[in-house]
């Protein structure tokens, strides 16, 4: 705890790093115990769960994962809504601005859920395992309730739950070698957004080529997780042990390199695709039959335009830092002639780069690459720029093309 003096000579407790309490109200993924056995050093509450955000220096984690093979524990964080029942197709297709009949059987989707005004929901990845047999792997928001609200009493005969699912992520450029020794050499002829049914040693998965890193990866969803969670944690780390794989949290600075966007900072319920950057033609289809919830709230944006978009920014001053150690404190105000027009949504140091860079909401007419702004951060004002969202592409994209940037997604 640190005093600090302040104005009529009361001191400020605050305790920079207050602890998180184990408690029985926030949930445990499947794998908690597993990943925990690796030090995890900071937790955050994300979907009711705890979440490892890192094991203990974030920029290591980052180098790691740039480099060798890394673990993911997701298995709370991206919770899973499974829609099934005659009219499971139908329903799933009203949810988002996606259309489904362009989404085949074990093909995945990225997927926009929106409400009334067109706001955004949740962003999660979409997964089709049968005509009728769907999940939705979500961000951080209470989809569930969102879904069974909007099937009760309406004409779709649906169920809607949240099954016994639990992911992981391993991604990195040495996936490759930690998946073939797990699955066979079959396993890397997984198209990019498809998945696979797969039993490893009694356990039953479901596996996509999928991830949240801008890297080479694959996501295992496991059945019957809450028994076979530990059991696949630790197959896992011993098929990883001859590639050095390690336990991280998902990677911030990898993410923001990517152009890949977090629900909840850089778009929430307050934000339309348009203004985030993914309406035109792809994650918004207006064109096709079916109705789907703020179709016609999103016609008119489409019609009428944006009055404010997300753009990349580039930030002066000293190193941020990795986003996971707190170095960003809530939004950066950003400033063009000494007046509010924005705000930095996420930020961070990017080692690769030697530049801090972010997302910023401003308006339109500010959003042009090489515009000058101001970025206000604690204790000084520094100036920024205004850049492509996409601050870094791999030679090998094809491999490691983000759900971000990819219209194959």
């Amino acid at each position: 705890m640190t005093d600090v003096q302040t104005n009529g000579n009361r001191l400020d407790k605050t305790v920079p790093n207050p602890e998180i309490l184990l408690y029985t109200r926030i949930k445990k993924s499947p794998y908690f115990y597993g990943s925990r056995r690796h030090g995890v050093a900071m937790y955050s509450v994300y979907n009711h769960h705890y979440h490892p955000r890192h094991y203990g220096d974030p920029v290591e984690e980052y180098w790691r994962l740039l480099e060798g093979v890394t673990l993911w524990d997701v298995g709370g964080a991206e919770r899973q809504v499974e829609i099934t029942g005659p009219d499971a197709f139908e329903f799933t297709n009203m949810l988002t601005p996606r259309n489904l009949h362009k989404c085949n059987v074990g093909q995945c989707k990225y997927a926009f859920i929106t409400d009334e005004n067109g706001g955004i929901i949740n962003d999660p990845v979409l997964l089709r395992l049968d005509e009728n047999h769907f999940w939705l792997s979500l961000a951080d928001s209470d989809v569930l309730l969102w879904a069974k609200a909007l099937a009760y009493n309406s004409k779709f005969d649906v169920e809607i739950r949240e099954p016994d699912v639990g992911p992981m992520q391993i991604q990195g450029p040495r996936s490759r070698e930690v998946m073939t020794d797990l699955f066979g050499e079959g396993i890397l002829e997984v198209p990019y957004y498809y998945m696979v049914h797969r039993d490893l040693d009694g356990m039953e998965l479901v596996i996509s080529r999928t991830g949240y890193s801008g890297e080479l990866g694959y996501e295992l969803y496991l059945k019957n997780a809450s028994r076979d969670g530990l059991k696949l944690w630790d197959a896992v780390m011993e098929a990883g042990r001859p590639y050095d794989l390690a336990p991280i949290g998902p990677c911030h600075i990898r993410r923001i390199e990517g152009g890949i966007l977090a629900h909840g900072c850089d778009m929430t319920i307050e934000e339309n695709p348009y203004e985030v950057g993914y309406g035109y033609k792809w994650m918004v289809e207006l064109e096709q039959d079916q109705d789907f919830i703020g179709k016609e709230a999103l016609r008119k944006v489409a019609e009428e335009g944006v009055t404010r978009k997300l753009v990349g920014v580039e930030i002066g001053g000293s190193k941020l830092g990795s986003y996971n150690d707190g170095s960003m404190i809530d939004f950066f105000p950003v400033l063009a002639a000494g007046e509010r027009i924005g705000k930095v949504t996420s930020a961070c140091y990017s080692p690769r780069l030697d530049k801090n860079i972010g997302f910023a909401m401003l308006p339109v007419e500010y959003g042009a690459t090489g515009v000058e702004v101001e970025v206000v951060r604690p204790g000084e004002t520094v100036p920024a720029t205004v850049a492509d969202r996409l601050f870094f592409k791999p030679e090998h994209a094809e491999q490691v093309l983000s759900a971000a940037g990819s219209r194959n997604v």
